[in-house]
């Protein structure tokens, strides 16, 4: 599937039943077998949010989710604490504004940045290095 098509439809953890749901963008799975990823169910757990809630997240942008085996599924890097990573709403801002598709934001989250403490621009930003990567970000947009 495509992460153009937005007209999705996932399973209704609270009802068990499959409901149309639309305007969630997936992002294609570009992640590597080592990335922990959480169905949502999990990230409602996590987050201490209902499963519309956390829809909401994924629609509004400040959450990535991508599809494997028909299930949505979320990095589990993007939250920490009970709470989405600090900064990553915004970043995930600064990209889209720069022409990122939800494809090439994920990608470049996990992309190896030897000059980002943390190695990678998620882990820097889970290590409390935000600016440095907004920085890089807003750098790419021009």
């Amino acid at each position: 599937m495509s992460s153009h098509q937005r007209d999705i439809a996932i399973c209704d953890v609270e009802c068990g039943t499959v409901s149309a749901v639309s305007a969630i963008p997936v992002a294609d799975d570009v992640l590597g077998p080592d990335v922990a990823v959480l169905g949502l169910k999990e990230v409602c757990v996590e987050l201490g949010l209902s499963l519309n809630k956390v829809r909401q997240l994924l629609r509004d942008g400040h959450l990535l989710a991508v599809r494997r085996a028909g299930e949505l599924l979320v990095p589990a890097d993007f939250l920490a604490g009970g709470t989405p990573v600090k900064g990553l709403a915004g970043l995930l801002t600064v990209l889209s504004d720069a022409g990122f598709t939800r494809t090439e934001m994920l990608r470049w989250l996990y992309t190896a940045d030897d000059s980002l403490p943390g190695a990678t621009p998620i882990n820097a930003l889970r290590t409390n290095h935000g600016t440095e990567v907004k920085r890089r970000a807003q750098a790419m947009a021009f």
